[in-house]
């Protein structure tokens, strides 16, 4: 069966099966910025934006996405470049696993809530796990990357 979607601004037409989850059909397509971690939306590596708002593509049916926009951090590079430097700045960049994920989320905040205090970026990082840090410093990171676009 066939999906149409925009992915990354772009108007796309892809063959998928009946089950197909849309991280496996976005990495089918090369979008290889969705990363696999738990396969059970616990862990938020695998997020995406669908009609800009984060999504677990582990187990979002790629059927569900049919006439909707989809973006991955292919489609944001600028912004996860920016991100990417404040994160570093902060120390919050370990082994980036999990920083496609968390710049979708962010991008997202970005969008919806730009003046965001810390428990509104916290409640955006709900759900993406990272191993390397104590998430203090990615919430400065956030909070100091949120300055950065007045």
């Amino acid at each position: 069966m066939k999906l149409h979607a925009t992915i990354n601004g772009r108007k796309r037409v892809l063959e998928i099966q009946p089950g197909d989850v849309l991280l496996d059909t976005l990495r089918d397509h090369d979008f290889i910025s969705v990363r696999r971690g738990c396969d059970s939306t616990s862990c938020g590596v695998c997020t995406i934006l669908v009609e800009g708002k984060p999504v677990p593509s582990c187990t979002y049916l790629s059927a569900r996405a049919e006439g909707k926009t989809i973006t991955t951090v292919e489609g944001v590079q600028d912004h996860a470049a920016r991100l990417a430097g404040f994160f570093g700045g902060e120390g919050a960049d370990q082994c980036g696993f999990c920083n496609p994920g968390i710049a979708l989320s962010v991008y997202a905040l970005s969008n919806e809530a730009p003046d965001a205090d810390e428990d509104t970026i916290r409640h955006y990082l709900t759900g993406h796990l990272c191993r390397c840090t104590g998430y203090h410093s990615q919430v400065q990171a956030v909070k100091k990357y949120l300055e950065g676009l007045k």
